[in-house]
């Protein structure tokens, strides 16, 4: 049955009349009647009573047109749905992130997309370190995830949308705590916490170069999953950490944060997808990202990235 008679009979049961349908239809009188005719051969039934003065709707054609009119509004809804989803209004964007690095981008984030946005997802996937979340972006089972840069992966693209200065934290009552500032290679003896080897956290991978640098390797005693636990251990006396300006937001009794000596050692966080991924959703996302998160600019004022 063509989609075409279900349209022309709505048209002749509300007009009652073939002449009114055939102008709404933009189409001449002798097609309209003929398409009515096939629909009531394939139905085998008679939809209108017709002659030269009224047309009635039979029982039949009472009982069809309630369904009829259902197919063709559910149709106009799933036409402007998928025009809506082709447009980034509608559908799914999957996001990985770190907890605690990302505690004031993801909420700004989060909240632009939900307010231009209020039929997107986003699936949100915690706990994903910055290589992992590259990783899974490469591989298409992240649409968009919070990295640290350098971030060099074929296919990927990627935006600076901030950046955070390595620091140490450590144990309120210990002696190196008076300090204003702590050069790294103080904390050679030093027990170290951190997040596991094998975690993808270019925190670690920092931590590591810096010390390296410094002229010693961590001797890393206790590992822990995120930054909260991680800052929870150093405040109990387990070992030291060197850790992001962006976790200063971590309260905890016992712990405290001091610069290190020298330059200062900077990482860029930045927002990764596949230049490929042919989501509208996602482009949705970026666009409402742009503004939510902005690159930041450098000293000259340029923008970064």
């Amino acid at each position: 049955m063509e989609l075409r008679y279900l349209t022309s009979f709505l048209a002749v049961a509300e007009e009652l009349h073939f002449g009114r349908a055939a102008r709404r239809l933009q189409m001449a009188q002798p097609p309209l009647s003929q398409q009515i005719r096939q629909l009531e051969r394939e139905l085998g039934v008679q939809l209108f009573e017709r002659n030269t003065r009224s047309v009635r709707l039979t029982s039949a054609g009472q009982s069809f047109l309630k369904p009829v009119r259902t197919v063709l509004d559910d149709l106009d809804i799933a036409v402007r749905v998928a025009k809506a989803a082709g447009q980034g209004e509608y559908g799914r964007v999957t996001v990985g992130f770190a907890g605690a690095s990302s505690h004031d981008s993801l909420p700004l984030l989060t909240r632009a997309v939900r307010a231009a946005h209020p039929g997107l997802e986003l699936v949100m996937q915690g706990q994903t370190y910055a290589d992992v979340a590259l990783a899974k972006v490469a591989d298409g089972s992240l649409d968009l995830g919070f990295v640290r840069l350098p971030a060099g992966r074929p296919g990927v693209e990627t935006r600076v949308i901030g950046e955070e200065e390595l620091l140490c934290a450590l144990p309120q009552d210990h002696p190196l705590a008076s300090r204003e500032r702590i050069a790294v290679a103080d904390l050679a003896a030093e027990p170290f916490v951190s997040f596991p080897a094998n975690a993808g956290s270019t925190l670690r991978d920092a931590t590591f170069r810096a010390c390296e640098d410094a002229g010693f390797h961590p001797r890393v005693v206790q590992e822990a999953p995120d930054s909260y636990t991680i800052l929870a251990l150093v405040a109990a006396g387990v070992g030291v950490t060197l850790t992001l300006s962006s976790c200063l937001h971590i309260q905890q009794t016992g712990l405290v944060h001091r610069p290190l000596a020298g330059p200062p050692t900077r990482l860029q966080a930045a927002l990764a997808w596949r230049t490929d991924n042919p989501s509208a959703a996602l482009r949705s996302v970026l666009a409402v990202a742009a503004e939510a998160l902005p690159t930041p600019a450098g000293p000259a004022g340029v923008p970064r990235g």
